[in-house]
């Protein structure tokens, strides 16, 4: 759990002791405010600590039968004082750059799709992701890396890799380290990764912060394709990692009056974007363009949510390919599709299918050495309860959430780290703004109480 959480411990009177403290030091919270953050108090939420922080700090030891995966990273996000966090979610004023070399595990010990996260630091590396390289390099020092890598590589292919919302650093080098090895691509990976805080209840930061990156996405992928020792460069986003990325790819497009050539293959996976605005971006882009794919899962939740957020707008990553008018669309930008829907795997909102599925995985490795066209999941069950809490007050829908999840964040480590660093965040939410949680459920419409407790009803439990 991060340093800044609500840290409770499992001896209960103190925990409730700090948080009456807290609570008295503050401006006087507003009724919904207080019982919202005395009831966190009574679960004890950090009791057992969740995925460990400093994961990335480098192991000395080597594992018989491990794989390593090396890449290079530019990112956004600002430098973090832990070694072993490196970046943090906060915004950077200038890029900055890594080398970073990821051992993974014995294929015989793993399952295609996996990423095994250390369950205390420092990892092992016969059962878990750990890197064994871990590094920040100036622009230059990147540079020469990548030089020297892409010229080993055939066709001196390169891929690039932008995550998706709610992924911490860690989240997003060990996800594009999986992708790459269990994909079988052999290409220089190049991850860029944005500042994203890692937490569910983050939602409108991270978007802002995929705005805030899409200038320094545009110039990294205009010094790859300007690269004389680059052959060809692939780009594969994820989830919200598709705003930004379409928004660079447009914004090259304007600059340079086309995409550049040396983009063969742009991978949409799971995109987070609005599907009017997406009509836009592609209006910008015009033609000749990339080959593209399209990921979509017409159940995915996390898009689901996604979409009541954003106005009840279709969000690209769960249209229904056959129907229209986006199956004439598609066709018109002759998107080779790849409809998801009916496909299980691990990932229980049904968002990471891409990358967790040894299907989908291995064939984007295919198609990529073939030279053809071709939900990152730090989420758990309490996550999924505030998830169908979202109604027609979001602070509202958000507190009622929180409170249910309070004892599954006990005993569940992903809802308890997404849900411990955003307590006091939310506090202050409430209490700073005009209307509580509570006013709001006082003052609201009677319409909006009445469609409130119609979708309560309705929802099923996840």
């Amino acid at each position: 759990m991060r340093s800044d959480s609500l840290a409770l411990t499992s001896r209960a009177p103190d925990a409730r002791q700090r948080v009456v403290r807290d609570l008295r030091c503050r401006r006087r919270p507003r009724p919904a405010a207080a019982g919202l953050l005395l009831a966190i108090g009574l679960f004890g939420l950090a009791a057992c600590a969740g995925t460990p922080k400093g994961v990335l700090l480098p192991v000395a030891q080597r594992a018989p039968g491990t794989s390593e995966v090396a890449m290079i990273v530019a990112t956004t996000r600002g430098v973090a004082s832990d070694p072993g966090v490196m970046f943090s979610g906060e915004r950077g004023a200038d890029p900055h750059f890594a080398e970073i070399t990821v051992s993974i595990p014995p294929d015989s010990g793993r399952k295609i799709g996996e990423v095994q996260w250390p369950r205390s630091v420092p990892g092992n590396p016969a059962t878990d992701f750990v890197t064994v390289k871990a590094e920040t390099v100036s622009r230059t020092e990147a540079l020469a890396w990548f030089n020297r890598t892409v010229k080993k590589t055939p066709k001196r292919a390169v891929l690039v890799f932008v995550h998706g919302f709610n992924n911490r650093f860690d989240d997003a080098v060990f996800r594009f380290a999986q992708i790459i090895h269990d994909s079988g691509a052999d290409v220089t990976p190049v991850l860029f990764t944005w500042p994203s805080r890692g937490s569910i209840f983050a939602y409108g930061y991270d978007r802002e912060s995929a705005n805030y990156s899409r200038n320094a996405l545009e110039n990294l992928l205009q010094a790859l394709t300007r690269d004389p020792a680059v052959g060809e460069v692939s780009v594969l986003a994820h989830s919200m990692g598709n705003w930004v990325t379409l928004e660079a790819l447009r914004q090259m497009a304007i600059r340079n009056r086309r995409v550049s050539p040396k983009i063969k293959n742009v991978m949409l996976a799971a995109p987070d974007v609005d599907v009017d605005v997406f009509r836009t971006q592609m209006a910008d882009m015009g033609k000749p363009r990339p080959n593209f794919t399209l990921f979509v899962s017409q159940d995915d939740r996390a898009l689901a949510v996604s979409r009541r957020v954003w106005g009840n707008v279709a969000r690209l990553g769960a249209i229904n390919p056959e129907a229209e008018p986006y199956k004439d669309e598609l066709a018109g930008y002759k998107f080779t599709v790849l409809d998801l829907t009916k496909l299980k795997a691990g990932d229980s909102l049904n968002h990471g299918k891409f990358a967790e599925s040894p299907e989908v995985v291995q064939l984007i490795g295919q198609r990529l050495a073939a030279g053809q066209t071709i939900t990152d999941s730090r989420v758990g069950i309490g996550d999924r309860i505030i998830e169908v809490t979202a109604g027609a007050a979001a602070t509202a829908g958000t507190a009622a959430g929180l409170i249910l999840s309070a004892p599954v964040a006990v005993v569940d480590p992903h809802s308890r780290d997404n849900f411990g660093g955003q307590v006091e965040v939310l506090g202050n939410t409430i209490s700073d703004t005009t209307n509580s949680a509570g006013d709001l459920l006082t003052h609201a419409p009677a319409e909006a109480l009445h469609t409130t407790r119609t979708t309560t009803r309705n929802t099923k439990r996840p």
